[in-house]
């Protein structure tokens, strides 16, 4: 037991000090030297040295309980800096899941559908236009090769704004709104009320792996979080908004290649175990066989939503 023990308490105070502590202590770190140098000497290296030789040199801090209160103060003040980000962090994601009720996120609404709308006609367009050859070896329809790269492209950049047409403000509650759509025209149910049921009959691979990237995408969003912190440093010393910027950058990468992986597992699960879940309520036969039957679907809808 006691083994065990020690091995999870390692466990506990690496990951504390990963998540709380150091992340932290940097902003920390930032700060100090930020208020201490100022817009005017952002890179006086002097200047910081004589500071810190004038902190070094005072009395009290050669007394010991004063130097380990001031550690245990800058312990407390760094992990509350870190749960600070993680609650901006939440915040942060709900706002990229957001629907767009408010008058702003109607406007943004209307513009990425816009936008996509416009990506869409010049797509029918380009597919218009494309004019298909048959080979004479195999019989094959082929279209031109530069033709085809401009479909494609053309398709990437709709599919960058969304994979179907905007309903949300952000791309984030866009990839995860493509997620239901694309299961409800599949298989005819509702994924909101299909989920909780189906995610108790997951294997823990399964599991684990969308576990993984939904971690992923809090950790993108905390990032967000610390760009944020540093961009209200660089009102004091302005080479913090370097930081924020690569933070933020970095947290929009991240978030976006999470999110998509979250989405994609999303949809996977509900391929290869949605027959598994209508089986288990009684809507489908053991032996029975063949895709998930749309009216199939719309009992497992009607079921999980029950007097909604």
């Amino acid at each position: 037991m006691n083994p065990l023990l020690a091995t999870l308490g390692g466990k506990l105070t690496e990951r504390w000090l990963n998540l709380l502590v150091l992340p932290g202590a940097l902003f920390l770190a930032a700060t100090a030297v930020g208020t201490t140098l100022g817009h005017r000497h952002w890179h006086d290296v002097d200047r910081l040295r004589a500071t810190l030789d004038d902190l070094a040199a005072r009395p009290a801090l050669d007394r010991t309980g004063t130097a380990a209160l001031l550690v245990a103060l800058v312990l407390l003040t760094a992990a509350a800096a870190s749960l600070a980000s993680q609650f901006l962090g939440g915040a942060i994601e709900k706002y990229w899941l957001r629907f767009g009720r408010d008058p702003l996120s109607r406007a943004l609404t209307a513009r990425r559908e816009r936008q996509w709308l416009a990506w869409d006609a010049q797509l029918d367009d380009a597919v218009a236009r494309a004019t298909p050859t048959i080979s004479a070896a195999d019989g094959a329809v082929r279209v031109d090769r530069s033709v085809g790269a401009r479909i494609q492209a053309i398709g990437e950049a709709r599919d960058r704004i969304s994979l179907c047409a905007p309903k949300r403000p952000t791309w984030y509650g866009d990839r995860m709104q493509a997620t239901a759509d694309r299961v409800e025209a599949a298989y005819g149910v509702d994924l909101a009320a299909l989920w909780p049921r189906l995610w108790l009959i997951l294997p823990e691979p399964a599991v684990r792996q969308i576990e993984a990237a939904r971690d992923s995408f809090s950790a993108a969003a905390r990032l967000a979080a610390w760009a944020v912190g540093y961009a209200l440093l660089a009102c004091w010393w302005w080479p913090a908004a370097l930081v924020a910027v690569g933070c933020g950058a970095v947290a929009r990468s991240r978030a976006r290649a999470a999110l998509d992986a979250l989405a994609g597992l999303t949809e996977a699960a509900v391929d290869v175990h949605g027959r598994e879940l209508a089986t288990r309520v009684g809507l489908l036969g053991p032996d029975t066989t063949g895709l998930l039957a749309h009216d199939t679907g719309d009992g497992m809808s009607e079921v999980f939503r029950k007097a909604d």
